[in-house]
């Protein structure tokens, strides 16, 4: 664990206001050479304090709080298959242009996704905390004082991070009940509001019964996958049962490259961004770890079996798909290729069964999904980042942050609902790859300085790589830490650049969508960032101080609190 020493050789004379506690306890007033010291700094410059060690200390957790062991926690993990791996291949195979490249950005794919699984195994093991990444941000990038909180606050807030699964789950079920016809896209759309809706007041109101249903899901995807892969190599090997009369030629060498990068480098990372959202729960039980039983212990253990399972099941029922349905049904399916996978060799009654195993399956992605960034959402409100905190950090009445859930339910229900039917599941997707990229650049790009021997660093930034003191229990292999980092400067830097002629991003939308919406939120949080933190201070007349305080429950938690100085005038 890290840990930092703000004392120096004059510390005994001249406190450091960066680290000088302001708030001796809950119940303490500030003592009026505390105030005077703060009140001679120019705080037109300087409006946030920071108690002593605050980056690295960790929450008192009652052990009853604790309720996720090793199943819970690999099923945060595994529970990302719910749409991906039945809901892109289609878009991914459009973008690539041909089955072999496809078949390299699943590999491509999964390289970035255990490279970011060691990346946050070690920031989870060396700050076991609720909050995933606004923790690693906080803790690596300190000034300005809650910048990063802020703008990460916007990301968690705005990003519908289930909308897509939402959307797909719509299609699916009632793909299900009619897989004659092409759904229709509000009755679509009006199911995936209500599945959410479901999600909702399971985690919120029944957390034990969400938990046993989102880890029973899990295993359930698990089975329903294995299944697929067997069948379909038991038809690429001609296996009596599962020989198709007229087999697709996938896998021919000259057919299987034909097409290649037709769209692209734009259409090229469209595709790679719908891969990695398949993988995109590497970090998914970091956002929950002070709810783990012994975490640092866990998160070892989950990570990489649930990874490592997930990646090679993909893979497998990638080949599965190629082996049975030929190329341009899957292209021209829009997200049904698992549908017409069964269907193919089976019959139309058996893809109506798989329709209803895949929307069980996005379920479980929207329950897992749904029940670790609520808990971001209340880490906020926690520590009164957001506006009505109380609302937000509250546990009551269910023992459960029906807060943060309803805030996550309400904005992921408007995306649904609002965004234009063609180019929903694809934006929707896009607007939550996006933000995840530019944060896993700032996340990975920060961790590879602290990895960074002084010798490769000019010597003014020596000091500052040894504040960090980083000393967890796992660590990444630094070369895994640069390659995360470049994949993801190179999913951030791409997407701006136009795509080739005759292939659109969208059918509807300009291609930039999604970006300028990414960055947008980005500046929000800069100016949310400056008012709360810059502005009301210099005219209130206060401070912003951070301090531990314990609940009562027994657990502790970090808060912003306003503090007001002597004098009116110091802060003006």
């Amino acid at each position: 664990m890290s840990r930092r020493n703000h004392t120096g050789a004059g510390s005994s004379q001249t406190p450091d206001l960066e680290y000088e506690p302001l708030l001796g306890s809950e119940d303490a007033s500030f003592d009026g050479d505390a105030v005077k010291k703060y009140a001679s700094v120019d705080v037109r410059t300087v409006a946030l304090v920071d108690n002593d060690d605050p980056e690295t200390e960790l929450e008192d957790v009652p052990t009853q709080k604790r309720r996720l062991g090793l199943t819970s926690t690999a099923s945060l993990i595994f529970n990302i298959i719910g749409t991906g791996i039945f809901a892109t291949p289609s878009v991914i195979l459009r973008s690539s242009g041909s089955v072999g490249l496809s078949l390299v950005m699943w590999l491509l794919g999964a390289a970035v996704a255990l490279c970011g699984t060691a990346v946050y195994m070690e920031l989870g093991t060396g700050l076991p905390r609720n909050g995933g990444e606004k923790n690693y941000l906080e803790f690596i990038y300190r000034r300005p004082k809650l910048l990063v909180t802020c703008i990460y606050a916007m990301y968690a807030v705005l990003t519908g991070w289930q909308a897509a699964s939402c959307s797909v789950f719509g299609e699916y079920m009632l793909h299900a009940l009619d897989p004659s016809r092409p759904p229709s896209p509000a009755t679509a759309r009006i199911a995936g509001v209500v599945c959410i809706t479901f999600a909702l007041l399971l985690h919120g109101v029944a957390l034990k019964a969400g938990l046993r249903l989102q880890n029973a899901l899990g295993i359930f995807k698990l089975v329903v996958l294995t299944g697929i892969a067997l069948t379909g190599l038991a038809s690429l090997l001609r296996v009596p049962g599962f020989k198709l009369a007229n087999p697709p030629r996938n896998f021919e060498w000259d057919s299987m490259w034909e097409g290649s990068l037709e769209g692209g480098a734009n259409a090229f990372v469209t595709g790679l961004f719908n891969v990695i959202w398949c993988f995109i729960g590497y970090s998914n039980a970091n956002y929950a770890l002070a709810e783990v039983r012994d975490p640092v212990r866990t998160i070892k253990r989950a990570a990489p079996m649930a990874m490592l399972s997930v990646t090679l099941v993909y893979f497998l029922v990638n080949i599965a798909y190629y082996a049975v349905v030929d190329k341009e049904e899957i292209v021209g399916s829009g997200r049904i290729a698992a549908a017409l996978y069964f269907g193919k060799l089976w019959g139309v009654g058996a893809e109506r069964i798989v329709s209803v195993i895949i929307a069980l399956s996005t379920v479980g992605n929207i329950l897992a999904v749904l029940f670790t960034h609520g808990r971001v959402v209340q880490e906020l409100g926690r520590e009164g980042v957001l506006p009505f905190s109380s609302f937000f950090a509250s546990n009551k009445p269910f023992g459960a942050p029906f807060g943060g859930l309803f805030e996550q339910w309400l904005v992921t229900s408007g995306l649904v609902l609002l965004i234009p039917p063609g180019d929903a599941y694809l934006f929707m997707l896009s607007l939550s790859s996006y933000p995840l990229a530019l944060i896993n650049m700032f996340v990975s790009g920060g961790l590879l300085f602290i990895h960074t021997p002084d010798i490769l660093l000019p010597k003014r930034l020596h000091s500052l790589r040894a504040s960090y003191d980083w000393v967890p229990p796992f660590k990444a292999w630094t070369p895994v830490v640069l390659f995360f980092f470049l994949s993801n400067v190179f999913l951030v830097a791409v997407p701006l650049k136009p795509p080739a002629n005759g292939y659109k991003v969208y059918d509807h939308l300009p291609y930039w969508l999604h970006v300028l919406v990414a960055w947008l939120i980005s500046f929000g949080g800069v100016a949310y960032w400056y008012v709360w933190c810059v502005w009301l201070p210099r005219r209130g007349g206060y401070v912003l101080v951070r301090d531990w305080v314990r609940d009562d429950d027994g657990s502790t938690r970090r808060v912003v609190r306003k503090v007001v100085v002597s004098s009116p005038d110091a802060a003006l």
